[in-house]
């Protein structure tokens, strides 16, 4: 059976609030870190995810 080409990724709230979404992304299509607008439920408005690893 095939590996799969997507990983998981953990997009982690600049606002330093703990809040993180859990996402896929290919790294063969997409080699540099992402970075999405999201809605943080915490500091209950939209602020800026970055990419880190799961543990």
């Amino acid at each position: 059976m095939a590996k799969p080409n997507s990983i998981k990724i953990r997009m982690v709230s600049t606002a330093d609030t703990g809040f993180f979404y859990v996402t896929k992304k290919n790294p063969k299509v997409q080699t540099e870190k992402m970075s999405l607008r999201k809605y943080d439920p915490v500091a209950r408005k939209h602020v800026e995810f970055k990419e880190a690893k799961i543990k």
